[in-house]
């Protein structure tokens, strides 16, 4: 019983570890396009799907400069640039744009070009953060069991 701890606690240890050299390498590539100006950016969790995150680094219209992305289902993925964008106007991408196959990827690039589009408009942009793997869980569990959500205690952990 002890060994069977011991191999998940270091499993979620080296779970920890990747996801933070992930997210670092994330963010050191979105602070070396934002140097070079405007960034937008799209995301789509994946569960148990590869998810995607997109980076657009834009010019003051709209037209893409640079494209990238984070796509992977496991923690060893990393920053790759994602080729074909440039010279496109971000408010017209859709998910379609997106290599076939790659469901979450589109959407992603479809989130990144609602955002942008959002924005251009003046309108309130949602920060919400995404719901978790427990959270989800806990929704479909209420979800069946016929019981409501309390968004107000959401609302008031989340500010």
């Amino acid at each position: 019983m002890l060994s069977i701890l011991i191999v998940v606690g270091i499993a979620f240890l080296m779970q920890a570890i990747l996801g933070f050299v992930q997210m670092r390498n994330l963010t050191d590539e979105f602070i070396k396009l934002r140097r070079k100006g405007k960034v937008a950016f799209g995301r789509k969790s994946g569960g148990f799907k590869a998810g995607a995150v997109v980076m657009f680094r834009i010019d003051e219209d709209g037209i893409v400069q640079e494209a990238r992305k984070l796509e992977g289902t496991t923690a060893f993925a990393r920053v790759k640039n994602m080729d074909g964008f440039e010279g496109r106007y971000l408010g017209d991408l859709t998910k379609e744009d997106a290599p076939k196959h790659h469901i979450n990827l589109g959407k992603a690039i479809e989130d990144a070009a609602l955002t942008y589009r959002k924005y251009t408009a003046g309108e309130e942009i949602d920060n919400d953060p995404l719901p978790g793997p427990l959270e989800k869980a806990g929704n479909a569990i209420g979800s069946l069991l016929g019981q409501k959500r309390n968004k107000t205690a959401v609302q008031l952990r989340t500010k």
